[in-house]
């Protein structure tokens, strides 16, 4: 096993579909590098058919690389163990509509192996972290979407899993369900989860991130922490105390000469969904 501390590791890989007799074939993803660090939240954001689906599902051990390796805590994403490390959420997940919320939990605890009072206390505390103690007796079709998103983000959090990849978990949820989910991984984070998720909501991913990867056309064209890639190359920004308007045209000088206190000084920064386009831009991605 590596004694690695990343709890994803790709490197160079790689991921074609062959399209048919004669057809071809197209490259999902092209010769990717990404690493996600024990206990970050690292969001994969690109648009539709940039690779994102495809990069989850071969972390996953859904699909086999067709060159280069996903390893997850040092194994190869394809053996069970990898597997046993991870829970998921997909975009749109099913459920048994007929199943209470406490139900659905211990059905797939069930699963998981689980029995007996491990089985109780673990459905207790999870409907307890997303916050549907009161909703436990209450049947699923009477969820809203965000709530069926909290009860699928339980399930996938029922095997105790160190890593948990998340298929945009807000899609079709309103702006107060959404706040309850950015809330939860945060919390995960803090209760020492790695969050690995895929999302094309970008004012959320830049609240809930320690950094992230841009895709496009199934290669990786930015990555970092978030102060890296919203910070505006080649400008700085400086914010005085008690400045008078004939102090600015010296700055520097003129600020340290009258006993003025530089309080900070950075770069100016863009927007996530600004770099986005900008970035999209530059990839012809947009349409007119």
């Amino acid at each position: 096993m590596s004694s690695s501390n990343a709890a994803v590791e790709v490197e160079n890989m790689t991921k074609v579909f062959p399209l048919g007799l004669r057809k071809g074939s197209v490259i999902a993803v092209d010769s990717l590098s990404l690493r996600v660090e024990a206990g970050e939240v690292y969001g994969l954001i690109g648009p539709n058919g940039s690779g994102k689906s495809t990069t989850m599902k071969v972390v996953l051990g859904l699909m086999a690389p067709s060159k280069g390796s996903a390893k997850v805590f040092g194994l190869d994403s394809g053996d069970i163990q990898a597997r046993n490390e991870i829970g998921f959420l997909p975009e749109n997940p099913y459920f048994y509509r007929h199943l209470t919320g406490e139900e659905t939990i211990r059905f797939y605890g069930k699963l998981c192996g689980m029995r007996g009072a491990e089985l109780s206390a673990r459905t207790k505390e999870l409907l307890r972290l997303v916050d549907l103690e009161s909703a436990a007796n209450r049947r699923l079709a009477g969820y809203s979407k965000g709530m069926l998103q909290r009860i699928g983000l339980a399930q996938s959090l029922v095997q105790k899993p160190r890593l948990v990849i998340l298929d945009e978990p807000t899609a079709g949820v309103d702006p107060v369900g959404s706040r309850q989910i950015r809330d939860l991984i945060l919390r995960l984070r803090d209760e020492g989860y790695t969050v690995f998720l895929c999302s094309h909501l970008l004012a959320q991913v830049q609240e809930v991130c320690d950094r992230v990867g841009i895709l496009f056309r199934g290669k990786m064209r930015r990555e970092g922490t978030l102060d890296e890639l919203v910070a505006v190359e080649g400008r700085t920004s400086l914010t005085l105390d008690s400045v008078s308007p004939e102090l600015l045209a010296e700055i520097h000088e003129l600020a340290a000469a009258k006993g003025v206190s530089v309080l900070s000084e950075e770069r100016p920064r863009t927007s996530l969904e600004q770099l986005f386009i900008q970035l999209a831009e530059s990839e012809g991605e947009t349409r007119s």
